[in-house]
């Protein structure tokens, strides 16, 4: 039997926040937009973890074996930084991968800064759970979930939110449903 909610892990991944030198921004701006976004009931599990492999490993097989999470955002540690190790610990725990969000994340991110290449964020499957790293800063969270939009709102590049329901409900999970102003899911037309 389905969930009538969704569960979503939220972990931000940070040895600076994870020991209390500053305030994560991450999480609380990814809930914001999920507040924002998401029209059917869904709760949120949330971690500030540290930049160690191991640590972000057990944190998202837990996630995903023990707390049943349908859906599992990180964010920051995917860099080219000796210490991001965020796309490593995610393949390192994943059954599939599903290449085409780091893609289109990157795309998405090209249109503002030229830096975006040096971004190595992954998308995965384990189990019935999607994985996917997102950008460390809060404004490229939300530019990479929603897309672009021109000045009437129209879209001129795809968000990877609106591929994520119907990956959801391919993974046999809840059915996700979003506001069309923020980003409108896309599901093919069962003929």
């Amino acid at each position: 039997m389905k969930n009538k909610f969704t569960k979503i892990g939220l972990i931000s991944i940070s040895d600076r926040a994870s020991k209390g030198e500053y305030e994560d921004q991450g999480i609380p701006n990814l809930k914001a937009w999920l507040q924002k976004a998401i029209a059917s009931p869904f709760e949120t599990l949330e971690k500030i973890i540290p930049d160690e492999k191991a640590v972000i490993e057990s944190s998202l097989i837990h996630l995903v074996d023990i707390e049943k999470c349908n859906l599992i955002f990180t964010t920051g540690g995917t860099g080219p930084a000796l210490r991001d190790v965020t796309p490593e610990a995610t393949m390192g725990i994943a059954d599939r991968e599903m290449p085409g969000f780091g893609e289109q994340m990157r795309q998405i991110s090209l249109h503002f800064v030229p830096t975006a290449i040096l971004s190595r964020q992954v998308a995965v499957i384990r189990k019935n759970t999607l994985i996917i790293n997102l950008p460390g800063q809060p404004k490229s969270i939300a530019q990479t979930l929603e897309g672009l939009k021109d000045d009437h709102g129209k879209i001129l590049v795809h968000g990877i939110f609106a591929a994520v329901p119907y990956c959801i409900d391919l993974l046999n999970g809840p059915f996700i449903e979003t506001h069309s102003n923020i980003v409108e899911s896309f599901r093919p037309i069962a003929k």
